[in-house]
């Protein structure tokens, strides 16, 4: 896999949210997300994961990400970074949302199974 793996995970986490049509670009049919959260662990299919971004979308006026490092080795894709959002109550303040771990596999260049983990920023 070349550094292409690198730009489809973060161009995924970077544009989910503002663009429908991500999901089908970025995420393979039979993806699988297994993610342990401030809330607790989900396991998540490609339509929940659709439904995740449905929700996303009517809560947040807007949402940046901020990537700290993002590693390619061996057939996987680490990320770590941190969302900032602004809601629609306040559109004009930009709050740090989480703090986010994830690790991708890839298969026919899309995400295919992933690890994550996130904290509540503070």
């Amino acid at each position: 896999m070349s550094s292409k793996g690198k730009e489809i995970v973060e161009n995924f986490y970077e544009s989910f949210y503002s663009d429908s049509k991500v999901l089908e670009k970025y995420l393979h049919p039979e993806a699988s997300l297994c993610w342990h959260s401030s809330i607790g662990y989900r396991e998540m299919d490609f339509s929940q994961i659709s439904g995740l971004t449905k929700e996303m979308a009517e809560n947040y006026d807007d949402l940046r990400i901020e990537v700290a490092s993002l590693i390619q080795e061996d057939g996987q894709v680490a990320i770590h970074f941190t969302y900032h959002v602004k809601t629609i109550e306040n559109p004009e303040e930009e709050m740090p949302l989480a703090h986010f771990m994830a690790t991708w596999e890839l298969k026919d260049n899309k995400l295919y199974k992933g690890y994550q983990i996130s904290q509540l920023a503070e």
